[in-house]
């Protein structure tokens, strides 16, 4: 007589089966093929552990008995095909299901054989899906569902994934030791699957990630970089950033994070400044308002990296960290650069840093037209974002400090708002314009071209908009000192 957990599994079964239904569509549709053709077809991996957890996938994974030539040939027709994975037995299908697009991957059921000195595997197709299932990376990824879809019909799970889900654990089907060591990019994705599910690690994959993290060092940078980046714009990026970073993995690929964790603070109101950087992550996330924005949470995941290597300790034991912003934002660039970051996301990123301390002074009192002026200037199209980041960097647990910074920010918020109504900020030119210049100096292109646009530029940052005839009057005094600064 089955028990209360295994009539609940069976429940939960039939439930994942009805939320599959909204797909069936298209499972249907490639089901009937590959039944015609005398082949299994099973929805596999992430579709069948969304539907358990109530989600409707949307792009499918399928396992299939067929070799990869019979899949091209049971697909034929059905859609446009892509055949880039065909080497691993993966043949890719777009068919249409209601108006809406979904991708398929079809691939042949597999039983690899991995090389120690690469994550790449010798590709070996099997015969079983209890075959292909032990080969995946986490239980709760290795269950399937046979097609086409019936309620009735139990959900392939050979490694307890449906309990693991039901659990929130993320449990490996073999031994995580040997499943790191075949592909080590999986301990990245536990760190990201914990960030993305909730979920947390079970104590063996734990001690395998530890154990096994400086096997990374052999997964492309691109492979590190796609998962990172998920991580990061997942609903719980802390979670999966603390496993990265206490079980060791980050240093093989964000070392400068782990590294916080040793710098205690200025103000010795946080265990360290690693902890103070997921909060200040967390405070960006809830600032965002158009969904999940890389640039701005990867800047406050890195805004303070230059503090371990700006610290000094001064009379009284007082700590500082001058002008760590500016040594953060090369370190920044570095490692982003490394980790093959698109170059807009890494200067971004890197200006971000650069830019996250300059409200203070604004803070201290005393800026001038000009200097919100060149604030808004230095900002560019980062200035929203950096109003975020600025406002997410105050994790004082002093009340009424935090008031005071909040009231700061607002205010100069205000004079922003109050300027860019007159003045339009947006657009912060000189009123002469590069051709303008040539014609009133009587010059050709060249450097002094770029020089006199700077100047000008400056001078109408530090004094506000400029009619024509002042910018001329102010170009002419220009070049006279110049040509006397010549002689």
């Amino acid at each position: 007589m089955p028990g209360a957990e295994d009539s609940a599994l069976a429940t939960a079964a039939r439930h994942a089966v009805r939320e599959l239904m909204a797909v069936a569509a298209t499972t249907d549709r490639l089901a009937a093929r590959f039944t015609e053709a005398g082949h299994e077809l099973y929805l596999v991996g992430g579709p069948v552990r969304d539907a358990l957890l109530g989600r409707t996938p949307l792009d499918l994974d399928f396992a299939t008995d067929a070799r990869p030539n019979d899949i091209l040939a049971a697909v034929s027709g059905l859609g446009p095909t892509w055949t880039t994975g065909i080497t691993f037995g993966t043949v890719g299908v777009q068919l249409t299901d209601g108006g809406a697009e979904r991708r398929c991957e079809i691939t042949t059921f597999r039983s690899d054989v991995y090389d120690p000195a690469s994550r790449k595997p010798e590709v070996a197709f099997g015969d079983t899906i209890e075959g292909d299932l032990s080969r995946r990376d986490f239980t709760v990824n290795a269950m399937a569902v046979r097609l086409p879809l019936d309620v009735s019909r139990p959900i392939v799970d050979p490694f307890g994934g449906m309990t693991d889900l039901a659990r929130r654990v993320l449990a490996t089907p073999g031994s995580p030791q040997q499943s790191f060591d075949d592909d080590p990019l999986r301990m990245l994705r536990a760190a990201r699957f914990t960030a993305q599910l909730g979920f947390t690690v079970d104590d063996g994959v734990r001690r395998a990630i530890a154990d096994k993290a400086s096997r990374l060092e052999i997964v492309s940078a691109e492979r590190i970089r796609d998962e990172l980046t998920k991580l990061v714009l997942a609903p719980w990026p802390r979670a999966g950033l603390e496993l990265a970073v206490g079980s060791g993995l980050a240093a093989w690929f964000l070392p400068e994070l782990g590294r916080l964790k040793e710098t205690v603070d200025e103000h010795r109101r946080h265990e360290d400044v690693y902890a103070h950087t997921l909060t200040v992550l967390e405070q960006a996330i809830a600032l965002e308002n158009d969904g999940p924005d890389l640039v701005l949470r990867l800047a406050a995941l890195l805004h303070d990296i230059g503090k371990p290597d700006t610290k000094e300790i001064g009379p009284r034991g007082k700590v500082s960290f001058h002008h760590h912003e500016m040594v953060g934002a090369g370190m920044a660039r570095r490692r982003l650069n490394a980790l093959r970051y698109p170059k807009d996301v890494v200067e971004d990123v890197s200006r971000l840093v650069e830019l996250h301390l300059r409200f203070h002074g604004y803070a201290d009192g005393g800026w001038t037209d000009s200097a919100v002026r060149r604030y808004v200037r230095d900002a560019g199209p980062l200035l929203d974002r950096l109003h975020k980041l600025t406002r997410s960097d105050c994790t004082t647990r002093n009340v009424a400090k935090a008031r005071a910074l909040a009231a700061a920010y607002d205010s100069l918020e205000q004079r922003i708002a109050e300027l860019a109504e007159r003045e339009n900020l947006e657009k912060l030119r000189p009123a002469l314009d590069g051709n303008e210049i040539m014609e009133e100096l009587g010059i050709g292109p060249g450097p002094v071209v770029g020089q006199a646009y700077r100047h000008l530029l400056e001078l109408r940052i530090d004094r506000g908009p400029m009619t024509r005839d002042e910018a001329v009057a102010e170009l002419r005094r220009w070049w006279a000192a110049l040509g006397d600064g010549d002689d």
